[in-house]
């Protein structure tokens, strides 16, 4: 048996740091790079509510997993303040001893209403999809026709209550957002917030993902820097996943995330919460591990323990570094973003 009282490592000597816990599989969007619309339609059917994991098992489990090791957690969806009184489950987490992180990932839509709430519950920090500020891309991006101001007046929300530093992700495709990349950057230079550009990824089975629609992130930076000079900078910790590049006038940084041309799963630390109730330990994996059954069949704390400690201890994933052979692969599906979070 493990010794579960001891930060816990995989086969690649990768230990567990992070866990991200999907609360809902619904979104308001329709993103087609994560949930396309023709797709996700008005009839499909999304997970019943008694399926799901209740905010006290979220909270059971995020206790067990803490104890192994992880000391940043991280809300995701689906788009996660569609989920009601998420302000309750927030309050939960935050009690937790040894957790360093408690933050959120939104697309924004719903934010202004929630940061206070999110804020006062001891939500720390909160990061914001926003793929372009041109309403007519951005609209065609989210697969439902919005415009940014919402999310903007989100962003200010969470600025005004302090939930920073607020980090926004762009995922950039090519041909569709990449000639706003630009633009977006300096929009955000010098207010603090920090602009994370992430290659287009072949998440889940259904967006018609192809290699000739990524952006390398050198040339993302490439952009920036040409109009606004930008020099490397050191990461903030072991396993960070983006590449931070400060401007060289002291106005701030962005990051790149280059999980298809610079695949960084040796550092990666990161496990995923299904909102079923299964534990994800990469997020192009195919099979979780069931945690909810056995939990509500009434195993202890203690046998949930050396469940989890058992299946990261035999982790092996490094699917980044093998796409080029796996994306070609019959038969590889993998689960979709918006059940485990990005």
């Amino acid at each position: 048996m493990p010794n579960t009282k001891a930060s816990i490592k995989d086969t690649r000597n990768r230990p567990m740091r992070d866990l991200r816990i999907s609360v809902t599989d619904r979104c308001n969007f329709r993103c087609p790079y994560c949930m396309p619309a023709e797709i996700y339609g008005e009839r499909y059917h999304f997970m019943p509510r008694e399926q799901m994991l209740s905010f006290e098992e979220i909270n059971r489990l995020a206790r067990i997993f803490v104890k192994l090791g992880v000391n940043k957690l991280r809300l995701t969806g689906g788009e996660p303040l569609i989920r009601n009184d998420l302000h309750k489950l927030v309050g939960l987490l935050s009690t937790i001893v040894d957790v360093d992180d408690l933050t959120l990932t939104t697309n924004g839509y719903l934010l202004a209403e929630q940061a206070k709430s999110l804020k006062d519950a001891g939500l720390r920090r909160i990061t914001v999809s926003l793929d372009s500020l041109d309403d007519e891309v951005f609209a065609k991006m989210n697969g439902r026709g919005y415009g940014t101001k919402r999310v903007l007046e989100g962003i200010a929300a969470a600025e005004r209550v302090s939930l920073s530093p607020i980090k926004l992700n762009t995922v950039v495709q090519k041909g569709v957002n990449d000639h706003t990349v630009v633009e977006l950057a300096r929009h955000f230079k010098g207010t603090g917030h920090i602009l994370r550009f992430i290659e287009y990824m072949d998440v889940g089975n259904l967006n018609g993902w192809k290699l000739d629609q990524v952006v390398p992130s050198k040339e993302i930076v490439r952009m920036i820097s040409e109009q606004m000079p930008l020099e490397p900078a050191e990461a903030n910790y072991v396993g960070e996943v983006a590449a931070r590049y400060r401007y060289l006038d002291g106005t701030g940084e962005i990051g790149v995330i280059s999980s298809v041309t610079q695949p960084f799963c040796g550092d990666c630390t990161r496990a995923r919460l299904s909102t079923d109730g299964k534990l994800f330990t990469c997020l192009f994996g195919s099979q979780g591990t069931d945690l909810k059954t056995p939990m509500r069949k009434g195993a202890t704390d203690h046998e949930l323990e050396v469940l989890i400690a058992n299946v990261w201890l035999g982790r092996t994933d490094r699917y980044s570094e093998l796409r080029a052979h796996l994306t070609a692969k019959p038969g590889s599906e993998k689960i979709e973003m918006f059940q485990i979070g990005g």
